[in-house]
């Protein structure tokens, strides 16, 4: 058979084929789209999936595929690809402070023109949607111990964390390259009062901290690695996410977690300059902010604070009751002061990596 003829009968299929098999075409080519989305994996993206990613790619046809890295590992990769050129990820997911920071505005788009319609939203919070990316929820990083260790007296503060005479056992504190949450409760635990912790005195807080180091049997990077070091004994007392905490809650761990002094942030979603799916990776944006049941099936799940006050109406009391924006966990929150924390972060890392490895 000749091309000609070949080509001509390859017309006369279409002309001729059933509507059916044009919309079946059609949905193949939608399925085709997907959006590459980094994760730190484990329970936490098992919740994105159920609540988020699959009503989306119910919804919409497009695929969310998703790639496991560390938090530390995702900011080096991601700043890696825009600098080459050669970016295979569409997002990237930090908490505001960093997601704000001039590093990392570098390699992210500005959001500002597709935040404008959002602008009438009122039940949307004010930081929803804003230049550095989307809010996903509003996160805890607080103390946590294991209540079966702990019978009579409890642990509650960062004191009593530095107190291993009277709270004996092994620790767990975060690794992330973000380490002033650490530095803080160390100052906290001195005696420095929450409302004068900035601008941290890092020679303070690392001394504080000579203090605990032989204690810490679990630096960790993931918070799947906080949720395995609980279950496996590698700690009693530690400081995790609240997201973290609570899916351990969830698989009847004896995890209790104490507000007192905790960080309180916002997760943040972020669009990578020269995305291979920008477009894609709007509409999952979209999705998310104007679907408040979506909202709400994700954050009761690890007791966090969604974007839309519709959403938190729609969430199950119990977990509201347990959400940092809850009046009485509020109160005892620590304010972070940003604008610091992102104009001394290469000092703060420099400083904390020199004392990790003494």
């Amino acid at each position: 058979m000749n091309l000609k003829l070949r080509i001509t009968n390859v017309g006369k299929f279409l002309a001729s084929a059933p509507v059916f098999c044009l919309i079946a075409l059609g949905a193949a080519s939608a399925q085709q789209k997907e959006i590459i989305f980094p994760t730190t994996g484990g329970a936490f993206e098992q919740g994105q999936r159920a609540a988020w990613f699959e009503p989306f790619t119910k919804a919409t046809g497009i695929k969310v595929t998703t790639v496991t890295a560390t938090d530390a590992e995702q900011r080096t990769r991601a700043q890696a690809m825009v600098q080459s050129g050669n970016v295979t990820w569409d997002t990237i997911a930090n908490v505001d402070i960093v997601a704000e920071s001039e590093q990392n505005r570098a390699i992210t788009v500005d959001m500002t023109e597709f935040c404008k319609q959002f602008k009438d939203r009122k039940d949307l919070n004010p930081k929803a949607c804003t230049a550095a990316g989307v809010m996903t929820s509003l996160n805890g990083t607080l103390l946590v111990y294991n209540g079966d260790k702990f019978k009579g007296k409890k642990p509650e503060t960062w004191a009593d964390f530095w107190n291993v005479n009277d709270f004996p056992g092994p620790r767990a504190l975060p690794n992330l390259g973000d380490p002033w949450r650490v530095l803080a409760a160390a100052l906290i635990a001195d005696g420095v009062p929450s409302d004068k912790l900035f601008p941290l005195d890092l020679e303070r807080a690392l001394k504080k901290l000579d203090q605990i180091k032989p204690h810490v049997q679990l630096w960790w990077k993931t918070g799947d690695q906080s949720q395995q070091g609980f279950r496996n004994g590698d700690y009693v007392i530690g400081m995790i996410w609240g997201t973290r905490a609570t899916a351990l809650r969830k698989e009847n761990q004896p995890v209790e977690m104490s507000w007192d002094g905790a960080f309180m942030l916002a997760d943040m979603l972020q669009l990578l300059k020269g995305a291979p799916h920008p477009q894609e990776t709007m509409e999952l944006m979209k999705f998310y902010l104007d679907n408040p049941e979506v909202q709400a099936r994700f954050t009761e799940k690890f007791s966090i604070t969604p974007p839309s006050q519709d959403a938190i109406a729609r969430m199950d009391e119990a977990a509201k009751k347990n959400i940092p924006t809850n009046p009485e966990i509020f109160k005892k929150l620590v304010t972070a002061d940003a604008a610091w924390i992102n104009a001394n972060r290469e000092k703060m890392l420099t400083h904390w990596n020199e004392w990790l490895q003494k």
